[in-house]
């Protein structure tokens, strides 16, 4: 279930950033009055302001609800009340083991002209 839904986010994520950038700022216009704009027949004589508009609204959308559900997907997976009550503590700080037969540490003498502790 999560990796669908990270792959969706993704799929959406990836597109509304090449929708947007396909889009035309608003002074794009401009340079079309004065005759130096091509006509826009690929998406019909009203341009693809229309058609491009629904689909950034359409993957913000998507986007938006995916981005939401990864939140409260995440926050479901931890179910522990305390760190204590969780397997989040290491078993080795619980019950560490026996220390065995390892050899003493010698302690070190005073260096130079500090006295001994």
């Amino acid at each position: 279930m999560d990796s669908i839904l990270i792959i969706v986010h993704l799929v959406a994520a990836v597109s509304l950033v090449s929708i947007v950038l396909l889009q035309q700022g608003k002074g794009a216009d401009m340079g079309a009055a004065f005759g130096s704009g091509a006509s826009q027949t690929v998406f019909g004589s009203s341009g693809s302001g229309s058609f491009l508009t629904r689909t950034t609204a359409i993957l913000g959308t998507i986007f938006f609800v995916s981005s939401l559900s990864l939140a409260y997907f995440s926050g479901k997976a931890n179910t522990a009340d305390s760190v204590v009550d969780g397997s989040l503590v290491p078993t080795s700080i619980i019950a560490p083991s026996p220390v065995g037969d390892l050899p003493a540490v010698p302690e070190e003498a005073p260096v130079g002209d500090l006295p001994p502790e």
